[in-house]
């Protein structure tokens, strides 16, 4: 079969590979839609230190049924429409017994540490598949992941009606938090330095936009989310909390980053710091708001793409040019 293949850290390609086979409990999947993130940039520079290379990416996906291995579950069935949770959790470590399969000692994930959905088939746990309704398309499938992941950051922090949030970052993770907040009561700013993002913003219901923190007059919110990873970034969405407030760490950054926030202010001014790790219990409920219309999916998608201009559609992501940019090895729309 066809697809992306990262060899090493700056070499991609688009090829031929091994046909996927199901291995027992798996389903092989036929990709309809495929959705490129911040970690598919990670992963394409080396910066993402689980992934072995060479290795297929792609962990946002939705597709069909094709393929049952041994043992799978008797609900499923070949043709059954699904998106599909990404998360390999190990189940016996310390994490995965508490509960907390998300910060598993052996984590592991489909298009992030084994061969993903950048590709015409790929192999996947039947546990991790969740059934799609007919209504929905396949590129809207493929978003319900990081929509799950935003539904996991936003029960880290906590939100309460009437709560004043920075979100910094008008990428396609930033306007789905933003979403999700507004949905709870609470009033959104939200700031980009790539002011072409901030209209999208503005449609969405933020109550104010600005390309830079400092640009807010000094504004001082309840809760500052960052969606960009960037250092710098961090530490502005910090020095934007109130006193009492909390920062929610979303965006990911490069492992050897480091950021200068003052002890003596989380002290003296009681600041929660929390992150939020990728997706825990939150997939089926991000499948249900995407269904039901509560994420503006037509907002987010940009650019849609055939496989084999992977390598486009990658660097497409990486300038700012596009918000969501997804894959599409199968045609999309089914």
């Amino acid at each position: 079969m066809r697809a992306a293949i990262v060899d090493r850290p700056g070499e991609i390609r688009v090829g031929e590979v091994p046909d996927p086979k199901p291995g027992e409990r798996q389903v092989v999947v036929k990709v309809g839609a495929c959705g490129i993130c911040g970690t598919d940039l990670h992963i394409a520079d080396g910066h993402f230190p689980p992934t072995p290379y060479p290795i297929v990416p792609g962990h946002e996906f939705a597709g069909e049924i094709v393929e049952l291995g041994a043992d799978v579950p008797g609900e499923w069935k070949i043709g059954d429409r699904v998106a599909v949770d990404p998360s390999l959790f190990c189940g016996y470590c310390g994490p995965c017994r508490a509960g907390h399969g998300n910060l598993c000692a052996n984590w592991g994930a489909t298009g992030d540490t084994v061969n993903g959905a950048f590709a015409e088939y790929v192999a996947v746990p039947s546990s991790t598949c969740y059934r799609m309704p007919d209504s929905m398309t396949w590129e809207q499938g493929a978003l319900v992941e990081p929509v799950s992941c935003a539904v996991h950051g936003v029960r880290r922090v906590g939100v309460e009606a009437g709560e004043r949030f920075l979100v910094v970052g008008a990428g396609t993770m930033g306007l789905i938090m933003q979403q999700l907040l507004q949905r709870s009561g609470a009033q959104v700013t939200v700031v980009d330095r790539n002011e072409a993002r901030l209209p999208r913003a503005t449609t969405l219901g933020a109550v104010a936009t600005a390309k830079d923190v400092g640009d807010l007059n000094g504004e001082k919110f309840d809760v500052a989310v960052d969606c960009t990873g960037a250092a710098p970034a961090i530490e502005a969405a910090f020095d934007s909390i109130r006193r009492g407030g909390r920062l929610l760490v979303f965006g990911v950054a490069p492992a050897e980053a480091r950021v200068a926030l003052s002890p003596f202010r989380i002290y003296n001014d009681e600041i929660t710091v929390v992150g939020s790790m990728a997706v825990l219990h939150s997939f089926g409920a991000a499948l249900d708001l995407v269904a039901s219309g509560a994420i503006d999916t037509d907002a987010l998608l940009t650019d849609t793409l055939p496989l084999e201009q992977y390598p486009e559609a990658l660097a497409k992501m990486r300038s700012g040019s596009g918000l969501k940019v997804q894959v599409l090895p199968g045609g999309g729309r089914a």
